[in-house]
């Protein structure tokens, strides 16, 4: 029996070589796949470790009520990171956080609390707003990560459990000048839009138009009613792979 030809063994070993490029690919994948998740498990366990360490500036007295009974140290929390101007908390959800704010809005899209680089991000302002109480609608923006932290659980306010808890509807936002409560009137999914994060309106018409357009969306109506004499609290988080955004609105109370 004769053996293989100079010519066949080459061929043989050619042929062996896109089943060994595509092992070799798939073999990057396997270990940059493993990389992204050890990185992503390693970013959300810092922020919660940051968070167990932020929650000492908060202190509860339970013979208060909802907003008045938190007691937030300002002064530590300021310095951690000068950038604190407020502490949010939404019930029913996993939501309560120290609100930051910068010159854009895109440091904290990337940057935890501590200001090191985290892809978690944190619970941050729109830097357009004031945050002095005359923000007509004030935003807040917050990664919708899959371990349920920052605003992960804001997905919360779409399910009837959430809805049909009134308790839910009470948020409290408290600054170093101000403990406020805020009323939520309007829930919802929509698509990627710049309208309902709209900061400044040229008057109060337009700011009336603004508020009947996005209480018009809610998926329930709550019964409180807004006109152009209101201030306005809006959280907002992307979610679905970023398909859309899920909103809160809610009217600060007098």
């Amino acid at each position: 029996m004769k053996g293989k030809t100079f010519k066949e063994n080459n061929y043989s070993k050619l042929k062996k070589i896109p089943t060994m490029i595509i092992m070799l690919i798939l073999c990057l994948i396997m270990i940059f796949s493993g990389i992204k998740i050890i990185n992503w498990i390693y970013e959300n366990n810092y922020n919660k470790n940051i968070m167990s360490d932020i929650s000492k500036a908060v202190t509860t007295e339970d013979n208060l009520d909802d907003v008045n009974k938190y007691r937030i140290d300002f002064e530590s929390l300021k310095q951690k990171n000068p950038d604190t101007i407020a502490w949010l908390k939404v019930n029913g959800t996993d939501i309560e956080y120290p609100v930051v704010k910068t010159t854009n809005n895109d440091y904290y899209m990337t940057h935890s609390f501590d200001k090191s680089y985290n892809s978690s991000g944190w619970a941050f302002m729109d830097y357009k707003n004031k945050c002095d109480g005359t923000d007509k609608n004030m935003v807040i923006y917050g990664h919708n990560r899959r371990d349920g932290s920052i605003f992960g659980t804001l997905q919360n306010i779409l399910t009837e459990e959430w809805q049909n808890n009134s308790e839910n509807f009470k948020i409290p936002f408290i600054t170093e000048n101000e403990k406020a409560e805020y009323q939520v009137f309007s829930v919802y999914k929509i698509e990627k839009e710049d309208y309902y994060i709209t900061t400044n309106f040229g008057n109060n018409t337009e700011f009336k138009k603004f508020i009947d357009e996005i209480k018009s969306r809610s998926e329930k109506d709550f019964g409180i009613e807004v006109t152009e004499n209101d201030n306005i609290l809006t959280l907002s988080t992307c979610a679905n792979d970023s398909r859309y955004r899920v909103v809160l609105h809610a009217r600060k109370q007098k």
